[in-house]
Protein backbone atom coordinates (compact mmCIF):
# COMPACT_ATOMS: atom_id res chain seq x y z
CA UNK A 1 0.00 0.00 0.00
CA UNK A 2 1.35 3.44 -0.96
CA UNK A 3 1.98 5.73 1.99
CA UNK A 4 2.17 9.12 0.26
CA UNK A 5 -0.14 10.81 -2.21
CA UNK A 6 2.11 12.60 -4.66
CA UNK A 7 1.40 15.39 -7.10
CA UNK A 8 1.79 12.85 -9.91
CA UNK A 9 -0.89 10.67 -8.28
CA UNK A 10 -3.25 13.66 -8.13
CA UNK A 11 -2.61 14.47 -11.77
CA UNK A 12 -3.23 10.88 -12.84
CA UNK A 13 -6.43 10.65 -10.79
CA UNK A 14 -7.84 13.86 -12.25
CA UNK A 15 -6.75 12.77 -15.73
CA UNK A 16 -8.64 9.48 -15.37
CA UNK A 17 -11.78 11.26 -14.12
CA UNK A 18 -11.88 14.25 -16.48
CA UNK A 19 -9.72 13.31 -19.45
CA UNK A 20 -7.98 16.70 -19.80
CA UNK A 21 -4.32 16.72 -20.75
CA UNK A 22 -1.87 16.03 -17.95
CA UNK A 23 0.00 19.28 -18.70
CA UNK A 24 -3.20 21.30 -18.26
CA UNK A 25 -4.02 19.48 -15.01
CA UNK A 26 -0.48 20.06 -13.69
CA UNK A 27 -0.75 23.78 -14.48
CA UNK A 28 -4.11 24.01 -12.73
CA UNK A 29 -2.78 22.18 -9.66
CA UNK A 30 0.26 24.47 -9.54
CA UNK A 31 -2.03 27.50 -9.74
CA UNK A 32 -4.25 26.15 -6.93
CA UNK A 33 -1.23 25.51 -4.71
CA UNK A 34 0.13 29.01 -5.48
CA UNK A 35 -3.21 30.64 -4.60
CA UNK A 36 -3.38 28.74 -1.30
CA UNK A 37 0.26 29.56 -0.45
CA UNK A 38 -0.05 33.26 -1.30
CA UNK A 39 -3.32 33.58 0.58
CA UNK A 40 -1.77 31.86 3.60
CA UNK A 41 1.20 34.24 3.49
CA UNK A 42 -1.03 37.31 3.14
CA UNK A 43 -3.89 36.44 5.49
CA UNK A 44 -2.44 33.78 7.79
CA UNK A 45 -5.50 31.58 7.27
CA UNK A 46 -7.08 29.65 4.38
CA UNK A 47 -10.47 28.01 4.79
CA UNK A 48 -11.58 25.45 2.20
CA UNK A 49 -15.25 24.67 2.72
CA UNK A 50 -16.04 21.01 3.49
CA UNK A 51 -12.31 20.25 3.75
CA UNK A 52 -10.64 22.26 6.49
CA UNK A 53 -8.62 25.29 7.50
CA UNK A 54 -4.91 25.96 7.13
CA UNK A 55 -3.55 28.35 9.77
CA UNK A 56 -0.14 30.03 9.77
CA UNK A 57 1.27 30.25 13.30
CA UNK A 58 4.48 31.97 14.39
CA UNK A 59 6.66 30.13 16.90
CA UNK A 60 9.25 31.96 18.97
CA UNK A 61 12.79 30.70 19.36
CA UNK A 62 13.39 28.38 22.30
CA UNK A 63 15.89 26.02 23.81
CA UNK A 64 15.53 22.41 22.77
CA UNK A 65 17.42 19.24 23.45
CA UNK A 66 18.64 16.48 21.16
CA UNK A 67 17.05 13.37 22.69
CA UNK A 68 19.92 11.17 21.54
CA UNK A 69 22.88 13.21 22.82
CA UNK A 70 21.03 15.26 25.48
CA UNK A 71 22.86 18.31 24.11
CA UNK A 72 20.90 21.58 24.24
CA UNK A 73 20.46 23.66 21.11
CA UNK A 74 18.61 26.81 20.14
CA UNK A 75 15.55 26.21 17.96
CA UNK A 76 15.10 29.27 15.76
CA UNK A 77 11.85 31.17 15.42
CA UNK A 78 9.75 30.11 12.48
CA UNK A 79 6.31 29.95 10.97
CA UNK A 80 4.44 26.64 10.98
CA UNK A 81 1.30 25.58 9.16
CA UNK A 82 -1.48 23.92 11.13
CA UNK A 83 -4.41 22.09 9.57
CA UNK A 84 -7.80 21.75 11.22
CA UNK A 85 -10.16 19.42 9.33
CA UNK A 86 -13.80 20.40 8.92
CA UNK A 87 -16.57 18.47 10.66
CA UNK A 88 -17.72 17.13 7.29
CA UNK A 89 -14.23 15.76 6.53
CA UNK A 90 -14.02 14.18 9.99
CA UNK A 91 -17.43 12.56 9.53
CA UNK A 92 -16.50 11.20 6.11
CA UNK A 93 -13.30 9.69 7.46
CA UNK A 94 -14.97 8.14 10.50
CA UNK A 95 -18.04 6.80 8.70
CA UNK A 96 -16.28 5.36 5.66
CA UNK A 97 -13.30 3.68 7.34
Amino acid sequence: MRQNLTKKDLINSIYMQLGFSKNLIENILDDVFDVVLNSLKDNGKVKITNFGTFILRHKKSRMGRNPKTKKQALISERNVILFKPSKILKNKINNES
